[in-house]
């Protein structure tokens, strides 16, 4: 009999078969995501630290569940470990070729639609997944970052002008906290939505299934990836950016 992890991947690839928004939280792979068509959304998220992409106690996980749900017919969501950024950028640039030729079109870069969330490691990984884009001029409509961390070689605070909207969401608490000001690299090209503060010490949220290392070292950090206040908010305003009439309204988040 399989695993609880092996029969989540075929629920999910069923699922992918039969209906969309279609998402393939895969096993461990270095190479890419399939699909049966180019999605009209694709929606990456990485966890941070050394968690999986399957640990359904953490706030990427959970809100790609939720999207795969409630996202329009046909959307691509998947979660990556932070570490996997590569593999990331490998199933983007294959869910855009169209034409499966290997080599994308202006038209298929200009008819992307892709949104990035991570926290941690993993929100880091979003500023330097969203570079990588710009240098081969694939547009970005959203990134949002999540008490974001960057790692000794990574600048996490600039965002690149292929970015249409940004969003930073910190806490300023322990050992490791967020970075607090996210900056546009283009006032004219990127709008940032705003850094917003949380303050786990006033107002603590409970979090479960998480090791004694993170409630005790970082508390405040393990909060800000299991605060439903946060990832519903992030919810929303992907799932607001995927419908056009309500496009005015994910323009302008609520703090």
């Amino acid at each position: 009999m399989p695993g609880f992890a092996g029969s989540r991947i075929l629920v999910s690839a069923l699922l992918c078969f039969l209906a969309a928004p279609c998402s393939l939280f895969a096993a461990e792979r270095d190479g890419i995501a399939a699909v049966p068509d180019s999605p009209p959304y694709i929606l990456i998220g990485f966890v941070g630290g050394f968690v999986s992409h399957t640990n359904t106690n953490h706030g990427p996980v959970k809100t790609a569940l939720r999207l795969q749900q409630d996202s329009p017919k046909g959307a691509f969501v998947e979660v990556f470990e932070n570490r996997h950024r590569k593999a990331a950028l490998t199933t983007i640039l294959h869910l855009l070729d169209a034409n499966q030729d290997g080599v994308l079109s202006e038209q298929e870069k200009s008819s992307a639609h892709i949104m990035l969330f991570g926290q941690s490691w993993g929100a880091s990984a979003v500023v330097l997944l969203a570079r990588e884009l710009d240098r081969m001029g694939v547009p970005v409509m959203l990134t949002v970052q999540v008490d974001s961390v960057p790692k000794l070689w990574q600048n996490d605070k600039i965002i690149p002008v292929n970015v249409s909207a940004a969003i930073n969401f910190y806490q300023p608490h322990g050992i490791i906290h967020g970075s607090p000001e996210i900056k546009a690299a283009d006032d004219a090209k990127t709008r940032i939505l705003g850094n917003y503060r949380f303050d786990y010490r006033q107002n603590p949220v409970s979090c479960e299934g998480y090791s004694w290392f993170y409630r005790h070292i970082t508390p405040s950090h393990m909060q800000s990836e299991c605060d439903p206040h946060i990832w519903t908010q992030i919810e929303d305003l992907m799932l607001e950016r995927m419908q056009p009439e309500a496009r005015s309204v994910a323009a302008n988040p609520a703090p």
